[in-house]
């Protein structure tokens, strides 16, 4: 009895498809694409959900894949166009939390305080911003929220099924209002430390004109950290909290149901 295995190219070629679809979104994803979880580690998430997946999505992909390597290649590109449009209009969502924390740094007077972000490849960034990129990571883990990326990946093969044609002015469309959310987000995030500091500078130019020989600057800039540091205390559950529910509903924009 002879056991044919013509079918094992198409097969290994509609894998590597999906690989590079779900590969690329992985690495630009939240939560599971941060650049503090090893490279292998996000690559055997990759492999291990392509595994998963494949009995599901992988029947949709063209017949005869290896027939035609220049469709081939058309397809591959398809693939990591779709990836990388998602993933990056994901990973956009995450950088709400450090814009936010540059502005509270900044109405703080902590805005040069500088240190590590792990969360953000190692860069340098505000105190508040690297406090809050983590924090928004840990609980996007503790609150289930990485299931909703799971989800992404799961729904993209059903919202742009393997095959058609990238669009291009949905993807280019979707990321300019998700700047635009982003930065709306921020200023809401912080909106009560712009307001608390634009009363604060109010009033110490108010004291200035009064008391012109008080060294102002000098008394202001401790009394401007605490009232920051009382107030991210006091709201830090409510940043959060605002947040993740934001977080939810850009992500649920590519989740049917």
């Amino acid at each position: 009895m002879t056991v044919e295995l013509n079918f094992l190219p198409d097969v290994v070629a509609a894998f590597m498809l999906m690989f590079a679809r779900l590969g690329t979104m992985i690495m630009l994803l939240p939560a599971l694409g941060e650049s503090s979880i090893p490279m292998r580690f996000r690559l055997t998430i990759a492999l291990a959900l392509t595994l998963v997946l494949y009995p599901v999505a992988g029947p949709q992909y063209p017949a005869e894949l290896t027939a035609d390597p220049m469709r081939l290649l058309l397809l591959l590109g398809g693939e990591l166009a779709i990836g990388f449009g998602i993933g990056l209009c994901a990973r956009m969502i995450t950088s709400v939390l450090q814009i936010a924390g540059v502005i509270v740094a900044n109405q703080s007077g902590m805005a040069f305080a500088l240190g590590t972000d792990i969360a953000n490849e190692g860069q340098q960034g505000a105190l508040y911003g690297n406090f809050l990129s983590i924090l928004g990571i840990t609980l996007v883990f503790v609150t289930d929220s990485h299931y909703l990326v799971i989800a992404a990946l799961y729904d993209s093969f059903e919202i742009f099924p393997p095959g058609i044609t990238p669009p291009v002015g949905d993807f280019s469309k979707n990321a300019t209002e998700t700047v635009a959310h982003v930065f709306s987000i921020a200023a809401r995030v912080s909106a009560p430390f712009l307001v608390v500091g634009l009363v604060f500078y109010f009033g110490l130019g108010l004291l200035n004109k009064l008391m012109p020989q008080m060294q102002i600057f000098f008394i202001a800039m401790p009394v401007n950290i605490a009232i920051g540091l009382l107030m991210f205390m006091v709201l830090l559950t409510t940043m959060m909290m605002f947040y993740l529910e934001h977080f939810q509903q850009s992500l649920g924009k590519f989740i049917l149901g």
